[in-house]
């Protein structure tokens, strides 16, 4: 209950802040990806009536995007890159072995909630590819070998804080 309490404040304050704004739907739905870290699937009639839009408008934007998510993040971000660069270096293949590793498909998480694996489409790192990224810490040049010493070394890094 405290959640959602705190969701919809959330979602109220930045429509306040930005329902005036010129193409304000974008902006607040970033605002709100970064500050809940998703889009509640309830702030979707809010959003949508603050702005005169239909719940399929909103609701269409945040499906379109895949940076926009309905459910939380597990606890660290796995993106891998999508873009051609990668495919041609191999990353189809270290995306099917993140997700055996993983034990999920893309734009899942983990059962343990540790992980979310998501496709990126070009992090920049064209020319040492293929890259993946660990909460926005870039690596370059994967292989299935270096994905697995990466997620072990988070993990480990999550059990010390514990």
């Amino acid at each position: 209950m405290e959640n959602t309490l705190a969701a919809t404040a959330a979602v109220r304050a930045v429509l306040a802040r930005r329902m005036d704004e010129p193409g304000a739907l974008l902006p607040i739905l970033h605002e709100l990806q970064d500050t809940l870290g998703h889009i509640p699937p309830d702030a979707v009639q809010e959003i949508a009536g603050a702005l005169n839009l239909s719940r399929a408008e909103v609701h269409g934007v945040i499906t379109f995007y895949h940076h926009f998510r309905t459910e939380p993040a597990g606890r660290h971000v796995v993106r891998i890159c999508r873009a051609e660069a990668c495919q041609a270096m191999g990353a189809d293949e270290l995306l099917v072995h993140a997700q055996q590793r993983l034990g999920c498909a893309a734009h899942g998480t983990t059962k343990d909630g540790a992980f979310t694996l998501e496709p990126a489409f070009c992090l920049g790192l064209c020319a040492s590819s293929p890259a993946m990224a660990i909460d926005d810490e870039p690596h370059a040049r994967m292989t299935p070998q270096a994905f697995d010493a990466l997620i072990h070394e988070t993990q480990g890094l999550q059990e010390a804080k514990r």
